[in-house]
């Protein structure tokens, strides 16, 4: 048996069959339980909920006369996502289900559905790219008019589960070393909620079905509405012929533009230094994302971990210092341009966590952060017992000094010196 073999057959030994994560209903009864109306549930917990933004789906409704609702998979701040037959299918097409998403009734959620569209139709202009099979694009859109406005809805193959997902299936939520060498070739951009995983077989989404006929979602009555509980669970693994796949391009961009990108972008624990101080970004800010990633996989929990405020806010402060903990001071340079660049107004306001909408890098994020000389201006913040090299538990000896040597090449401060994904795939730590 090879190395590489042994590592995988290994790693697969340490696979769990966890318990129903929170959120995911178990199937238990025959009848739909009825819960009570005056308990909010799913998008109902979203602050300012309006019931009037979002369409009222329910099982069996039919959607441009081809989609027929099934199940509720999941909900956002801004759509709800079902499983859904394709009835102009023929029968004997395995094809047959797909997933639908169907955004709030607002311009907002228009203009990211639009976006989404028009991204996929950039992916889907090379569809001879190797990494073409790794994206996941929209196979129909429509406009479904509910009886408060006009939704967008986003037709996608179905997928098994969110990768964050997949690693609580694995001992202490971490991937073993073996199995995140083999995801790391596809995971080039993201965070855990945009890299889904495929049904490992047809029969899982058939059998998946079946069950909802005799063990019908949870729901709720209120307002002349329905509101159910997402059933989303697809049960154990029948086999490892999985494969992760990119989605949700909302909120993607493309960086072949004339103009620098400066405007705010990625979750609070992926931001890219370059993004919190305004300096202009490009891929390379990816690449840093791909190193928080990486390591938060390995370990089975955030890289930066002291970066909200005692009532849970994000703290851009506090987490510039943590960077500075684990990674040492940025070159000046880099508080030079954060001098030159956060002032200058973005193409168009965006809302910050308080919901004002600002122009600038330095009113979004709350800077300055440096002085003229390059020192940080919040040292007090920067924990002194935290060190990188001391964060890896999971591995040892070599596996642990190539792994850092590979982090740490994602994670520079300047986005110039931060290596390449083809770069990244040809590294000892991976190929060993």
């Amino acid at each position: 048996m090879s190395v590489a073999k042994s590592l995988v057959t290994r790693a697969l030994q340490r696979l769990r069959q966890p318990p129903t994560p929170i959120g995911i209903v178990t199937f238990t009864s025959r009848s739909p339980t009825i819960l009570p109306a005056d308990v909010p549930i799913e998008e109902e917990t979203i602050p300012g909920y309006n019931p009037t933004r979002f369409y009222p789906v329910n099982p069996g409704e039919l959607l441009n006369n081809r989609y027929k609702a099934l199940a509720k998979l999941g909900w956002g701040t801004t759509f709800t996502v079902w499983l859904a037959r394709d009835t102009q299918r023929w029968w004997w097409n395995s094809n047959r289900y797909v997933t639908l998403k169907i955004t709030a009734s607002d311009g907002v959620d228009e203009d990211a559905a639009k976006h989404e569209r028009k991204i996929s139709r950039h992916l889907k202009a090379n569809p001879s790219h190797g990494g073409f099979i790794f994206v996941r694009t929209l196979l129909d859109s429509f406009e479904a008019t509910g009886p408060d406005g006009t939704h967008s809805c986003l037709i996608y193959e179905p997928m098994r589960e969110p990768l964050w997902l997949f690693r609580e299936r694995w001992e202490n939520g971490k991937f073993p070393s073996a199995i995140l060498k083999a995801k790391a070739y596809f995971i080039i951009n993201l965070k855990l909620d945009n890299i889904l995983v495929r049904f490992e077989h047809p029969s899982v989404i058939e059998d998946f079905v079946q069950e909802q006929a005799e063990n019908p979602m949870p729901r709720k009555f209120k307002d002349g509405r329905s509101i159910y509980l997402s059933h989303n669970d697809f049960g154990r693994l029948r086999s490892f012929r999985i494969l992760p796949i990119i989605a949700d391009f909302g909120l993607a961009q493309s960086g072949d533009g004339s103009e620098p990108l400066r405007h705010p972008i990625q979750p609070p624990v992926f931001n890219a230094p370059e993004v919190l101080l305004g300096t202009s970004w490009t891929y390379s800010a990816d690449i840093w994302n791909l190193g928080v990633l990486i390591w938060n996989l390995m370990e089975g929990k955030d890289l930066f971990r002291h970066i909200r405020s005692s009532q849970g806010a994000y703290d851009v402060r506090a987490h510039l210092a943590e960077m500075i903990a684990l990674l040492g001071p940025p070159p000046k340079i880099l508080a030079d341009r954060e001098k030159w660049w956060s002032d200058v107004k973005w193409s168009r306001a965006f809302p910050n966590s308080e919901g004002k909408f600002c122009q600038t890098a330095r009113e979004y994020y709350g800077g300055p952060f440096f002085n003229s000389e390059g020192e940080f201006l919040h040292k007090g913040l920067v924990p002194t017992d935290v060190r990188l090299e001391d964060s890896v538990l999971s591995l040892e000896g070599e596996d642990k000094r190539l792994f850092l040597d590979f982090v740490k090449k994602m994670l520079q401060w300047l986005p110039e010196d931060r290596k390449s994904a083809k770069e990244l795939l040809e590294d000892p730590w991976l190929v060993q």
